[in-house]
């Protein structure tokens, strides 16, 4: 069992010194805990076999990302196992990135915790709020604790980064981060980097880290985007040209409601047209015929999801808290994760044109050091949040307080949030 992304397949459980197969399980606060304790377990990894939901044959959409100014996707080379044990490298495509795959995570803890979760809705949290424009916590925030909306906020009119309690977050080290523990737990688990500070940039890697690979069917030519066509009709007017005076008007009744950057590139056309027409496609009117610009579909022979939970990671951290403290402050971070994920996993749902079903359960193998390993029933909702709900009490006993704190910033007015894309969908 690789635990860095590079093979997939997943092993039977077996006892080596015994050389028999274990029966199937329940994972335990007391198996986290035991993983959490120095020389401990190093990994425990969840896989799941998906397919295309329209079969075989169906073409799917991987996370397209930018390379100079062209949209593309990312072909690896990966190995992959078979299922007699051999294994070969071969060509394949990510379909969700690490990234992704944790802010996956993130939305489902949120998702829980606005739905009034009573257990979730206890874990502790960083908040920025702009008033109309939303309120957004550090689990939605791309740079969790550190995040720049935070640092330009104000905490009781004052900077944030001049309170207290904020610069007791920065000031966290793998040696004592009790403060992030009780402040952005998420922090912890998904990682987060101070980057721009001008000293004592900490950083925490991500304990927990996935993401979704597809093995291309086609391993010659595969690694070739054919573009993809697209179109679009318009019933009731297919062909919309104005001229430029009542472009103009028109342009100026809709501004309120149009990206800057395409307002500047309508009144560019409306310049070039002079008394001639312009094309009102921009707005939205009028049909765009057929073109082969966008990228197209791939097709994946096989396509795999796996997580990755990192006791070794866990490890790292210390709290203050006495090496039983620490243990069990560990453990709750391990069941913090594994509710989120579990959570996580009761959608797939990754982008338009890339719809996939299960094609089992997942299965859960814990790595028990020197080539043993041991496999667990996959987890479900009540039992995940059962495992987070007992170590949470277990943590308490050596003063860890989860109990729905909010540290709540004022997001800074000069900063415009909510600002149009001008790209389209991405990773």
């Amino acid at each position: 069992m690789s635990s860095d992304g590079v093979g997939f397949s997943v092993p039977k459980p077996t006892d080596n010194r015994a050389g028999t197969e274990r029966a199937m399980n329940q994972l335990t606060v007391t198996t986290l805990t035991e993983a959490c304790r120095p020389g401990g377990s190093s990994v425990l990894t969840l896989s799941t076999e998906l397919a295309p939901a329209a079969g075989e044959s169906a073409g799917i959409a991987p996370a397209r990302f930018v390379r100079g100014r062209e949209g593309t996707y990312a072909f690896e080379t990966r190995y992959e196992t078979a299922a007699d044990g051999s294994g070969a490298a071969v060509r394949a495509v990510v379909i969700d990135s690490k990234g992704s795959s944790l802010n996956r995570v993130e939305t489902a803890i949120m998702a829980a915790i606005r739905d009034g979760h009573p257990v979730l809705s206890r874990v502790p949290r960083l908040e920025v709020d702009y008033g109309r424009a939303g309120t957004f916590t550090d689990l939605e925030l791309p740079h969790r604790f550190a995040d720049g909306h935070l640092r330009a906020g104000t905490i009781d009119g004052k900077p944030t980064t001049d309170n207290p309690q904020y610069r007791a977050l920065r000031d966290c080290t793998a040696l004592n981060a009790r403060p992030l523990l009780e402040a952005s737990p998420g922090s912890l688990v998904f990682g987060a980097w101070d980057s721009t500070r001008k000293s004592q940039q900490v950083r925490f890697r991500s304990a927990l880290v996935g993401e979704t690979i597809g093995f291309l069917a086609d391993q010659v030519t595969g690694s070739h985007i054919d573009p993809r066509g697209a179109a679009r009709w318009d019933t009731v007017a297919p062909s919309v040209r104005l001229k430029a005076e009542d472009m103009r008007t028109l342009l100026a009744q809709l501004e309120p409601e149009l990206s800057p950057g395409n307002v500047a590139a309508i009144r560019k056309e409306i310049d070039k047209a002079g008394k001639g027409t312009v094309s009102a496609a921009a707005l939205g009117l009028g049909a765009i015929p057929p073109s082969l610009n966008g990228l197209g579909l791939v097709s994946c022979r096989r396509v795999l999801r796996h997580h990755v939970l990192s006791f070794s990671a866990l490890r790292q951290l210390r709290f203050g808290l006495g090496t039983d403290g620490d243990t069990a402050a560990r453990a709750l971070l391990a069941a913090y994760a594994l509710c989120g994920l579990t959570r996580s996993y009761a959608e797939v749902v990754y982008r338009a044109n890339c719809d996939l079903v299960e094609k089992g359960c997942p299965t859960m193998v814990l790595d028990r050091r020197f080539g043993e390993t041991e496999e667990f029933d996959a987890l479900t909702e009540g039992v995940a949040d059962a495992l987070l709900e007992e170590a949470l009490t277990a943590a308490g006993a050596f003063g860890v307080r989860w109990e729905g704190h909010i540290l709540r910033v004022k997001g800074n007015p000069l900063i415009s949030v909510g600002e149009a894309s001008e790209e389209d969908e991405g990773a």
